[in-house]
């Protein structure tokens, strides 16, 4: 036997699941990598037999009738503190992680899992319990900085770091990352666990907004500032006066605009267009870029003093392919969220549907995840979303995969089959991939496959598909 089986033949884990299948995979795993495992049933039972045996760790499933995983949780740090609980999911919602994990869980596995991330789970769980009796002050890790933010990576970790760092201050803050990484959402977290939260929190899309009404936008007008300025505007600095201006793709605006930008942001008051008269503003600037800023200063086409006044703390959003591990996370945060937002049934992915997520590079990062989660979703049938439902540009198949038949009575079921995918499911197809082209908004949707928007919203009744919500990261 080798030193570390020795080792671990001294740690004693018990599993509590209700079921059994679970049970009997956790303890034929564990038990060839050399630990001692007892196996129970119910939260009851569990804590039963911790009252009698000692153990270094509990794996708990989360959704166990009688008692869930979070009252077993809890009984286990008022009477077991010493003792490490991994919690068991295959209902990784936002809510019920934010609770496992402040309620004191080490960690959070999410079904189904392999067992290599079972032993890695467990090994990594007993490496923290190690470290925190060496050091006692040390916290377990955040995978749900809010409910919008969802994420378990160092990356994302260091990000967390990052936000809880600035929230509190009224420091400029610029966000930085790919199309699609959540730089809205984080922006909106800061506001939201900042001392401004009651305050408005406005958002400004600089790349949507014409060059001529850029400052009217921003600055507001008086009436009659200009053709067309039939009422005044107070505009985004003094809507959101006393709480949060998020500036997305500042890259966009004009070297102009970005004049007027920097003397509001240096003087903090505004002057509207067409008055004589400035006006103090508290308004705290978080902008947001995916442009290369620095190359844009050396090009001309950014000022740099701007730069600087924006740049006082930077957070960077990690694109998703080099934060992998999240995606089962986003993956199961988002069929949740998808499923009780249409009313559909589904719960998980398929092992090899999880697969094709991760092995895929997501150039549009967080916001096309979710698109694909919520189109997977309105097309499942049954309670699993399978290979079959996601599109081929993830899965790596084509139509040509499709199966040969090789008998006559192969045919005959192939055709049946073939006739079975009803017109329903193309129509269906045409609706959820119009949608995905235009960012679910549904008039654009409409415009880009010739559909008056009426008839394009009445199909999305007929196949209850609903337009998405807010993105995540």
């Amino acid at each position: 036997m080798t030193e570390e089986n020795k080792r671990k033949e001294n740690v004693r884990i018990l599993v509590i699941d209700d079921e059994e299948i679970v049970l009997k995979s956790c303890k034929v795993v564990l038990e060839q990598k050399g630990f001692e495992v007892e196996t129970r049933r119910s939260g009851i039972e569990g804590l039963n037999l911790l009252r009698d045996r000692p153990f270094d760790l509990v794996l708990c499933d989360l959704k166990m009738p009688a008692m869930n995983g979070i009252t077993v949780l809890r009984h286990i740090r008022e009477n077991h503190p010493d003792i490490s609980v991994l919690i068991i999911t295959g209902y990784a919602t936002v809510s019920s992680a934010v609770e496992a994990l402040k309620g004191g869980a080490v960690d959070y596995i999410t079904k189904p899992f392999t067992p290599d991330g079972l032993v890695a789970a467990v090994e990594s769980a007993l490496e923290r319990r190690e470290d925190k009796a060496e050091k006692p002050e040390s916290s377990p890790s955040v995978v749900y900085a809010s409910p919008g933010v969802v994420g378990a990576s160092p990356k994302m970790q260091e990000v967390f770091k990052m936000v809880e760092k600035v929230a509190k201050s009224s420091t400029t803050v610029l966000i930085r990352g790919e199309s699609g990484t959540g730089k809205e959402v984080i922006a909106r977290v800061i506001h939201a666990t900042s001392l401004r939260s009651e305050f408005p929190f406005v958002a400004i899309d600089c790349g949507a907004i014409p060059e001529n009404l850029v400052e009217s936008e921003l600055m507001g007008h008086v009436k009659g500032a200009f053709t067309g300025a039939e009422t005044p505007k107070l505009g985004a600095f003094r809507t959101a006066n006393g709480g949060t201006l998020f500036l997305d793709e500042i890259g966009n605006l004009s070297l102009s605009s970005q004049m007027k930008l920097l003397r509001v942001i240096e003087e903090k008051q505004v002057k509207p267009v067409g008055s004589d008269k400035s006006e103090k503003v508290d308004t705290r600037l978080i902008a947001a870029t995916n442009c290369d800023l620095e190359k844009m200063v050396r090009e001309g086409k950014f000022r740099e003093d701007l730069f600087w006044r924006l740049s006082v703390f930077v957070i960077n959003m990690p694109p998703l392919r080099e934060r992998k591990e999240d995606i089962p996370l986003l993956v199961n945060h988002f069929v949740t969220k998808f499923a009780e937002e249409t009313g559909k049934k589904v719960k998980r992915f398929t092992a090899e549907a999880m697969s094709a997520m991760i092995c895929y590079d997501w150039p549009g990062n967080v916001r096309e995840l979710g698109n694909a989660v919520l189109r997977a979703v309105h097309l499942a049938e049954g309670e699993v979303i399978g290979i079959s439902d996601l599109p081929s540009k993830i899965t790596g198949r084509s139509p040509e995969d499709t199966k040969i038949p090789r008998t006559s009575q192969e045919l005959k079921q192939a055709k049946k089959e073939a006739r079975e995918k009803s017109i329903e499911q193309i129509e269906r197809m045409f609706v959820l991939d119009a949608l995905e082209r235009n960012s679910w908004n549904v008039t654009k949707a409409a415009e880009d496959v010739g559909m008056a928007r009426q008839n394009f919203q009445a199909m999305m009744r007929k196949y209850g598909i609903t337009s998405k919500g807010e993105e995540n990261v």
